[in-house]
């Protein structure tokens, strides 16, 4: 996958520094206000009784702040956190060294939980519900099962495949939290509290326009905040100001919707190239040069989320909205085939 797009949902590398821009309590935390002021009683009422926390699942698109979440809850019970992922458990060994070294009432993070391995699935459950590992020691007919007792500890999970999720280990988890795409005002917060932490002088309507192009991602907010930060230290004496940041996005290929070249290549290609569709993905990878899979979870979701396309059985179609952006007129063709296209068919 191109894991190099400033606006990339994918953590880069060069994120590793935004650790200190995250929040570390849930006054600090901006957004996701429902789901905020629900962990705030579950986690205030386990504190109260001196139980952990039930199991908790996040999930939601990337960027919108679980990992965060995660630490805040931990920080808030005053306990430890133990991270790893789903890809990073390769064995039961792994995972039963991890809870055997849990102290009551610690939080373990496991990032893309819907990549765990099956059978590591299956020790997890009675870990989870019974606090329990059981073990087996011995091959055929002297093979014996051993039983270790756990502190009790809270799992958080994070996807942004919930979909893809097992139902016994979904069911599991006693809270369940949707992350939603941040609100524009919410991320002209965000942008400003981060301004303050990196010493960065930043106007509001500039605030506001980094927030506009940020894809409802505070991750990507942050990420561009940094690179119009280059920009400014350059050409405007450190002042981000709205000329500033026009400029440097401008420089990036970022439009005002907060696409860049790699989304405005597919919409032209489906626009242009194929009449608007309906295109097969491998075709249309094709046409681009980049890969199925990028096209897929990384290009598609905020094409689709936007309205400029959608997936149909057929294939991908361009929508009214993309010919506007785009700022072309729809062929006969084209406007004969949106005529036709409704909700009854679209590929959910």
């Amino acid at each position: 996958m191109d894991d190099k797009r400033f606006i990339a949902n994918k953590a880069l590398i060069e994120d590793d520094g935004d650790v200190s821009l995250r929040p570390t309590t849930f006054d600090e935390y901006i957004g996701q206000d429902k789901v905020k002021a629900n962990l705030k009683v579950y986690v205030a009422a386990s504190k109260a009784r001196g139980e952990a926390l039930d199991h908790v699942l996040l999930y939601g698109p990337p960027g919108l702040g679980k990992t965060t979440l995660a630490h805040i809850i931990a920080s808030e019970l005053g306990v430890e956190i133990k991270v790893t992922s789903g890809p990073g458990i390769e064995r039961a060994a792994n995972l039963a060294s991890l809870l055997t070294n849990m102290q009551e009432r610690d939080v373990l993070f496991l990032d893309e939980i819907h990549r765990l391995n099956h059978s590591i699935e299956e020790v997890l459950y009675p870990a989870m519900e019974d606090f329990a590992l059981d073990i087996s020691t011995g091959k055929g007919a002297g093979a014996t099962s051993i039983r270790l007792n756990l502190n009790k500890f809270t799992l958080i999970g994070a996807t942004t495949r919930a979909g893809m999720l097992t139902g016994p280990l979904r069911d599991r988890f006693g809270v369940i939290c949707r992350l939603e795409p941040y609100s524009s005002d919410d991320l002209v917060r965000i942008v400003k509290r981060s301004a303050k932490l990196l010493k960065i002088a930043i106007d509001d309507d500039a605030a506001r326009e980094l927030a506009s192009r940020s894809r409802g991602t505070p991750r990507i907010a942050n990420r561009l905040l940094k690179r119009v930060r280059d920009f400014a230290e350059v050409y405007n004496d450190g002042v981000i100001s709205l000329a500033i940041t026009r400029k440097a996005l401008a420089d990036m290929e970022i439009d005002p919707l907060g696409l860049d070249y790699n989304d405005m290549k597919l919409l032209g290609a489906l626009v242009k190239k194929f009449d608007g569709g309906p295109t097969g993905l491998d075709t249309l990878a094709a046409a681009i040069n980049e890969d199925a899979g990028t096209i897929e979870d990384v290009i598609e979701p905020y094409l689709i989320q936007l309205g400029f396309i959608a997936r149909t059985s057929r294939g991908r179609v361009a929508l009214k909205a993309a010919y506007r952006h785009l700022n072309v007129a729809p062929t006969k063709k084209a406007s004969e085939q949106l005529s036709f296209l409704t909700d009854d068919n679209k590929d959910e």
